[in-house]
């Protein structure tokens, strides 16, 4: 155990000579700002990290990770990522990046009690729910976990432009929400193209008016 954890300290010192020896002003120039493009909103799972499967570096993506890649009206923990991302950092776009085979998504549809995490499901059991007829009539049990994962990260990009955050943003310049899915198996992003970026995308009564 004690060699596993010594490992990332001896990684991190072999990634900061790299990095050196590339650009030797390379740490110094990261630490003056950081003015990401992006936001990205994924799911907790450590296969799916946002800059290695983007290809980006340090400072190019604001990230926040929760189990299945949920925006929760509640959870100020989200919520104050998101202000400092679009309010201070000024993100051009959102990113809600799911992956298949889900193990939060595949909880949900199971009756198992798992204790706290029951409440947290519980926003993805209401997905559920809304495409219930959808859902049932697949089959196949990966196939069915695998489009709750994209109706999933949908209603995701939805619960976003439902927050005063995203329409406050909205009326005085442009910011796009998108859903994606990552495949495990195969390393390739799908685009859901469910693009979202502006109040006319949204049903009338989550809109606000005296933002």
């Amino acid at each position: 155990m004690q060699q596993s954890y010594q490992r990332l300290i001896e990684n991190n010192a072999r990634w900061v000579e790299e990095k050196l020896q590339l650009d030797p002003d390379y740490f110094k120039r990261l630490s003056l700002k950081q003015s990401p493009a992006f936001l990205w909103v994924g799911c907790s799972d450590s296969r799916v990290p946002a800059n290695e499967i983007t290809g980006t570096d340090p400072g190019e993506i604001f990230v926040h990770r929760n189990i299945a890649n949920m925006v929760v009206h509640t959870d100020f923990n989200f919520l104050s990522v998101l202000q400092y991302a679009v309010e201070v950092l000024h993100v051009k776009h959102i990113i809600v990046c799911g992956h298949y085979g889900c193990g939060g998504v595949k909880a949900a549809m199971g009756h198992n009690n798992s204790g706290l995490v029951n409440k947290w499901l519980r926003n993805i059991k209401e997905v559920y729910e809304k495409h219930h007829a959808q859902l049932e009539a697949i089959s196949d049990e990966t196939a069915r976990v695998n489009r709750l994962v994209e109706l999933n990260v949908m209603e995701q990009v939805r619960n976003l432009a439902k927050t005063t955050i995203v329409q406050k943003a909205w009326k005085d310049r442009t910011l796009q929400i998108h859903g994606w899915v990552y495949g495990l198996d195969s390393g390739r992003i799908r685009d859901l193209e469910v693009m979202m970026h502006e109040l006319d995308d949204l049903e009338p009564i989550f809109r606000y008016d005296d933002l």
